[in-house]
């Protein structure tokens, strides 16, 4: 990873391109740099907090936020002052002065476009006075507050006074959905999301007694579960109100704020807030547009990548990919999916080079050191100030070398650097020491290079223990420095009491079977296939039905226009005809048994497959409204895709029609189904765009609660209100009627949200664009070990960072099955699980950690009670016979192990241990703490 650099140029062709970089200076060498933190606590020079938008400030050397990678320091030139002292207090040497600009050129198969997006800057909207009073707030703004690392430490406070506030109002849209002022015409897509997250955390900060209002248009919520965050931030008494603010006015005196805005019925009003927090949307930025034209890629009209819905991260130049917000507005994990999805593509235009650069790293062969008396070598660590400015390190290494079994002590300015770990490898060595105690940091982030340590110096890497006296003394504990080296003494004493009882490990490796099985053969399902055959991999393509293509085969187009039957076609061929791919049709998932690398199912027709991984990608189905809106009870009452087929076919009925109207969110956005299908609103303003073209005096009424055409979907709303096409809002609790009406109508009747009044509309055709509801995915997720949401979804690992992997390791998810979705966003989210797949088919093994369950069969009574303890299902109760009597003991699976402790904590007979965790192990530590 290179921080500081941009693409200087690209030549080339796909599969071989040449990078120029160019690497800005950093002034500190973060190949030095040990992050700690004694040139920034020097420098006195100060500069706006650019990462807290400049609620408060920083010093000129700094590190932009506390989870930077890489974890170094930089200096800001155009703040410093050049007195050099950060420099003379540097102990690794990382600071230099006179760093240039570096240009470096780089080999590259693929290019991935990342760049990201800015916030709309609202300043130069005159209505919203923002900058002219620090209580006017753009919703970033208001997310450091909130922050525990931001400028206020996490306490909401007014910028202006400091003051808690008691009224905060939430305007959304800012800069978005317009076309004044320079603003833009589509939706940002995450800014409802992140105004309803805001004001639940503003609300548990405060307390009950905050006033909240949230000033809205359309409440976008499409994603999955976040429609639950609108029933709870009303069931929180939050206040919604459906208005767009035209104007926010600073009181002088008090720093509060004025809003003027009109209600839904037309009535002006006038309301004073403490703090306004205008929710801004995401821009593609000016250097990005520079870049895209360097490189020749297509943008659409609103500055962001042209992508196909077929080929949603793959741009107009052969070899170049893209995701993330580059790609159109999105929020975290649709982002975070892209990432996976254009490496998924680069990966298949790469694949005969994969592992082509990959080199082992080789340890010498390990001392067996098991009939050795233990020879404990202890590492102080000075880490600059934050232990040697407060403990004194000479006397913490003076003490341990008093401790029994230790046979070296020594400190280190910084344990962690490549030289310090290169001399105690050859301490090691010349003292012939077989148990290591590092005292230094937290083995969070440093344990795994330690034990690396321990192995190139021919010790078993869990001959190794870590005493963490900086994150659990010094830094706690800074004012009081004798306290502090006592209690850096009684760490050392109780990481080496635990030290000299550690044995090596075995290290765990498991063969991986390098086939994988996708089971649904729809577009999802397909693509995903094809991308791992591609690359290589054999897979297996299990399909329900007698052939592909699941719910694909009644699309028609995509929401851009094109054309999904070609494409379709052309994907089913290439699925049928590829080496790599055996489908079995007609068949379900009727047995499995093993772990990831190796699992084993046996699908319904008896066919048995060995395989790696597993892509579920089963889609759902609409939900059928029967005896709802005359469904199934009048023809001339139909369901959307009903519609795009009469469409395509330009029927009778549809050409000869001159009244027609949609109901949203039939059967979705309720207390059964609290979820928005996503792409429902998109489709009703794509047919309704389609009648009008097939018949331009055809009258389109769309009869909906919030219009959820998220992202540059928003122009296709914008150009249906042109067009003629009827807009009305219905409440939830004031849902349309339906009925009979004479010479063969539908009756309609609807409050008008606008008028106030009950409306009646007689149409010819009626279409509902209802939910869409998972098939009965409880049997698969059972076989599989993985959960359900409340409306029978399968469930992610974690919504944000591993948004297609289920939490059974080496199952992934995406499509329909998953959540409701377009076409656009399943194909991506395959070529993601098929890319999280590929790090496992990849390998010959997977290396687990040693440090895991054991049983001891002796004192195990084969209670169960850890069978139950244990969260990943890794425990199994078995019977064996033993002595002529039936013996009860549990098995621990040590692939689906994490080496929680559960169930060591539970056994009431010592049955079962965490290997490096033994009872007598931790037992020495607290008799060592004690004494």
């Amino acid at each position: 990873m290179v921080t500081c650099t941009e693409l200087e140029s690209l030549a080339g062709v796909a599969g071989n391109f040449q990078a120029v970089l160019k690497n800005q200076p950093r002034y500190i060498l973060p190949d030095k740099c040990t992050a700690c933190g004694d040139c920034q606590r020097a420098c006195p020079a100060q500069a706006v907090n650019e990462f807290n938008l400049g609620l408060d400030r920083r010093s000129a050397t700094y590190i932009q936020y506390p989870q930077a990678v890489p974890r170094a320091y930089v200096i800001d030139r155009s703040a410093c002052l050049g007195c050099g002292l950060c420099e003379k207090v540097c102990l690794a040497g990382a600071v230099k002065y006179d760093d240039q600009p570096r240009l470096r050129e780089v080999q590259a198969g693929a290019v991935i476009l990342a760049p990201g997006f800015e916030i709309f800057d609202p300043s130069h909207l005159s209505s919203y006075n923002y900058g002219k009073s620090p209580n006017i707030l753009t919703s970033l703004e208001f997310e450091r507050i909130l922050s525990p690392s931001g400028p206020y430490k996490g306490h909401v406070m007014r910028p202006l006074d400091r003051r808690e506030p008691r009224k905060i109002a939430w305007l959304h849209c800012v800069g978005m959905r317009s076309d004044r002022e320079g603003a833009h015409p589509y939706c940002a897509n995450f800014c409802c999301m992140a105004a309803l997250k805001q004001a639940i955390i503003a609300r548990e900060h405060i307390g009950p007694e905050l006033d909240m209002a949230l000033f809205y248009m359309d409440l976008r919520t499409p994603r999955k579960d976040f429609e639950k965050y609108c029933v709870r931030i009303n069931n929180q008494g939050a206040r919604l109100i459906r208005s767009r603010v035209y104007g926010v006015e600073p009181l002088s005196d008090s720093g509060d704020l004025r809003i003027r805005y009109i209600t839904e019925a037309g009535e002006p009003q006038e309301e004073i807030f403490d703090l306004v927090v205008l929710s801004v949307g995401g821009v593609t930025s000016s250097d990005t547009i520079k870049l895209a034209r360097k490189l020749g890629v297509r943008l659409s009209h609103n500055k962001f990548m042209d992508t196909q819905c077929f080929a949603p991260v793959t741009t107009s130049q052969p070899g170049i990919f893209s995701c993330g917000f580059f790609n159109g507005p999105k929020d975290i994990p649709q982002t975070v999916m892209e990432g996976s999805a254009a490496a998924a593509a680069a990966a298949r235009l790469l694949a005969e080079a994969r592992g082509a650069l990959v080199r082992e790293r080789v340890f010498p062969p390990e001392r067996d050191v098991s009939q050795e008396p233990p020879r404990v070598g202890v590492f102080v660590c000075h880490c600059g100030l934050n232990i040697g400015g407060v403990a004194d390190v000479p006397a913490v290494v003076e003490y341990a070398q008093t401790i029994p079994d230790v046979a070296y002590a020594q400190a280190n300015l910084f344990t962690c650097s490549q030289d310090a770990q290169n001399l105690m490898v050859e301490m090691i060595k010349e003292h012939q020491l077989n148990r290591v105690v590092v005292a230094a940091c937290t083995p969070t982030t440093h344990q795994a290079t330690f034990q690396d340590m321990l192995r190139s110096a021919g010790l078993n890497k869990y001959l190794f223990e870590m005493a963490n006296i900086r994150n659990q003394c010094t830094w706690v504990h800074q004012q009081e420095p004798e306290a502090a080296t006592e209690k850096c003494m009684d760490l050392v004493r109780m990481g080496v009491a635990k030290a000299r009882l550690l044995e090596p490990l075995d290290y765990i490796t498991v063969p991986v079977n390098k086939t994988a099985l996708v089971v649904g053969g729809g577009i999802t399902g397909m693509t995903a296939a094809l991308n791992l055959a591609d690359r290589g991999f054999e897979v297996h393509l299990a399909e329900r039905k007698d052939r592909l293509g699941g719910n694909a085969l009644r699309l028609h187009t995509t929401w851009r226009g094109g054309l999904v039957g070609p494409r379709l076609e052309d994907l089913i061929g290439k699925v049928k005809n590829h080496p790599q791919i055996t489908v079995h049709y007609k068949s379900l998932v009727a047995e499995v048994s093993g772990v990831v690398g190796n699992f084993r199912t046996t699908l319904s027709r008896h066919q048995v497959i060995d395989h790696g991984i597993v892509v579920l990608a089963v889609g759902a189905e609409p939900y059928r409204p029967v005896g709802q809106y005359l469904y199934g009870q009048d023809p001339n009452v139909l369901l959307s895709l009903d519609l795009d087929q009469e469409m395509a076919e330009e029927t009778h009925r549809i050409m000869e029609a001159q009244a027609v109207a949609f109901i949203q969110c039939v059967g979705s956005r309720t207390a059964e189904r609290p979820y928005c299908s996503k792409v429902c609103c998109t489709h009703s303003v794509e047919s309704a765009l389609k009648l009008k073209e097939l018949n331009p005096d055809l009258e389109v009424y769309i009869l909906f609660r919030d219009m959820r055409t998220y992202g540059e979907r928003e122009m296709f709303y914008e150009e249906a209100r042109n067009q003629g096409v009827v807009f009305i809002r219905y409440r939830q609790a004031d849902p349309p009627q339906v009925e009979p009406g004479g010479d063969g109508k539908i009756k309609i009747t609807v409050t008008d949200h606008i008028l106030e009044r009950p409306v009646e509309l007689a149409v010819d055709l009626l279409t509902l664009a209802t939910a869409i509801i998972p098939h009965h995915n409880a049997p698969l997720a059972e076989l599989y070990r993985i959960p359900l949401n409340a409306e029978g979804f399968f469930t992610e690992a974690h919504a944000k960072i591993k948004p297609v992997e289920a939490t059974t390791e080496g199952i992934y998810l995406g499509g329909l099955s998953h959540y409701p979705k377009p076409l656009q966003e399943s194909v991506a989210e395959a070529l993601a699980a098929a890319s999280r797949a590929a790090t496992v088919l990849s390998r010959d093994f997977l290396e687990l950690e040693s440090t895991i369950s054991r049983v001891v069969d002796e004192n195990c009574d084969g209670c169960a009670f850890c069978v139950d303890a244990c969260s990943f299902q890794a425990i199994t109760l078995l019977e064996y016979m033993f002595a002529g009597k039936t013996k009860k003991t549990v098995e621990v699976n040590e692939i689906l192990c994490k080496g929680c402790g559960s169930c060591m904590a539970t056994c009431p007979k010592q049955g079962v241990y965490v290997a490096g965790f033994s009872l007598e192990q931790l037992g020495a530590q607290v008799e060592a703490a004690l004494g």
